[in-house]
């Protein structure tokens, strides 16, 4: 009879150890998080931050109209960014610090507390990050709610798809907590520090009025090259300007701060126009 009572120990222990091995085996590693440059675009070079900046181009004669005219449109995609941006794409930042959870179905959950600081106001959000890993690719969702009075409660900010070896991959945000619905589509390569490629395209079908949005189908495209003539930056910007939709392309140096901009729509002809260092307009050569 103990002979017995072992030998059912023996199965009973051996089963629970296949039983672990292969939950184990299941759950593999959590996947890779893409890195926050896949939600993010440079406008640094198009903000005047300095003292310097602002007492060069309020010189009485200094001409500053070829990158102003570049840095109008590319503030105006900032703001759309930003205030689409700000709360979902900090969240997923923290989630590079948190230590995820194996849920089942190949998923991963990241859940933490978000402390973020919109206008030197700091609110916490409830964040809930899942991976799940699937044959090709890997899917994202980020849920989060705000808790309090003016609160609201969980809903899906954002979604998206990446290659198993995060090359490159798609995001589609929405747009708030009141209206949930897509507003930007941001498509990604990510070929390190000195080269990738972010394109914001603007897909949202009504605005707030509920009347069709304008501005559907802009998009601007930031990139870095190794070198195109020295200008290693680049927009490519189709936008509504208020009465119809217009091309303009950027290209300029990250460290040198010269660059160049064309457009037909606001220039007589389609050559290109420049600015030097100061962003002081200059002959293209």
């Amino acid at each position: 009879m103990k002979k017995f009572v072992v030998v059912i120990l023996l199965i009973a222990f051996s089963a629970s150890l296949l039983t672990s091995c292969k939950k184990k085996k299941d759950e593999g590693n959590p996947p890779v998080l893409p890195p926050i440059e896949t939600m993010a675009i440079d406008f640094s070079n198009f903000e005047l931050t300095t003292k310097t900046d602002f007492q060069i181009l309020d010189q009485k004669g200094v001409e500053d109209s070829n990158w102003r005219f570049a840095a109008t449109v590319a503030m105006l995609w900032k703001g759309i960014i930003v205030s689409t941006l700000a709360v979902p794409a900090t969240a997923f930042q923290i989630a590079v610090n948190k230590t995820p959870v194996y849920i089942g179905d190949k998923t991963w959950e990241w859940n933490y507390d978000a402390n973020i600081t919109i206008d030197q106001v700091s609110v916490t959000y409830k964040a809930r990050l899942t991976g799940q890993t699937r044959t090709t690719d890997v899917l994202w969702k980020m849920y989060i709610a705000k808790e309090g009075t003016v609160g609201f409660a969980e809903f899906l900010w954002f979604e998206g798809t990446c290659t198993l070896d995060v090359p490159g991959g798609q995001w589609i945000l929405n747009h708030s907590p009141q209206y949930q619905e897509p507003v930007l589509q941001i498509d990604w390569t990510n070929g390190g520090t000195s080269t990738g490629q972010v394109k914001y395209t603007y897909i949202r079908t009504l605005n707030n009025d509920r009347v069709a949005d304008p501005f559907k189908n802009s998009y601007i495209e930031y990139g870095l090259t190794t070198n195109l003539f020295e200008l290693n930056a680049y927009y490519t910007i189709h936008y509504y300007n208020g009465q119809q939709f217009s091309d303009l392309d950027v290209e300029w140096s990250t460290t040198g701060k010269y660059g160049r901009v064309r457009c037909e729509d606001f220039f007589p002809d389609s050559e290109w126009y420049c600015w030097d260092e100061n962003y002081i307009n200059i002959v293209c050569t």
